[in-house]
């Protein structure tokens, strides 16, 4: 089973190098020199580490085929992968973003969207749920608001708290307080 443990970001300095936005626990582990990865999409890969380093919080890779600073530009958003033999994990409340991507988020019984998307932060990862009007909705991911996760009967359920699938839509006070400090809006009231 492939799983994805990063996404390319943008080159780092002049030798090939980039940064990658990742999606593993064990980074350590996943990037030492020498490990091989399928690339999607498949015309930029595969790729070998030659380097993994850390600037500050971010992972900094350089690969064995990729020569110069033009080379990477052309890796920016393409996704490593790693052929994984153990589908299971030791820890049970760890899941995959193709693990979640497509299930229903309810809340109770309502079916308030679908997951389309898992953003790994520092801090904490946040569901990206998709609204039946297209409109998105940022969840944190963790227990306290999603406290379960059900991919064989395909859901999350959702234990919001008051207002947070509400933030952001359109009509909402923090929409409509963006907009207010927005220049654009601010010229907009000016009349100019």
């Amino acid at each position: 089973m492939d799983l994805q443990v990063a996404r390319i970001g943008k080159p780092h300095g002049i030798r090939g190098e980039v940064t990658v936005q990742l999606f593993t626990d064990a980074p350590e582990e996943r990037f030492e020199p020498g490990a091989v990865f399928r690339v999607e999409p498949a015309a930029q890969g595969p790729l070998t580490i030659s380097s993994a380093r850390w600037n500050k919080d971010i992972l900094i890779l350089g690969f064995e085929e990729v020569p110069d600073r033009n080379n990477a530009e052309l890796l920016r958003g393409a996704k490593l992968f790693i052929e994984s033999e153990d589908t299971s994990d030791d820890d049970g409340d760890a899941w995959y973003e193709h693990e979640l991507v497509g299930l229903e988020a309810r809340v109770g019984d309502e079916v308030v969207g679908r997951v389309s998307a898992l953003r790994t932060m520092m801090v904490q990862d946040l569901l990206i749920i998709e609204r039946a009007d297209g409109e998105e909705i940022l969840v944190p991911f963790v227990e306290e608001i999603v406290p379960e996760v059900d991919v064989d009967g395909g859901f999350v359920l959702l234990t919001p708290p008051a207002g947070l699938l509400e933030l952001n839509l359109p009509g909402s006070n923090q929409a409509e307080a963006d907009e207010v400090e927005s220049p654009d809006a601010t010229e907009k009231a000016d009349g100019s």
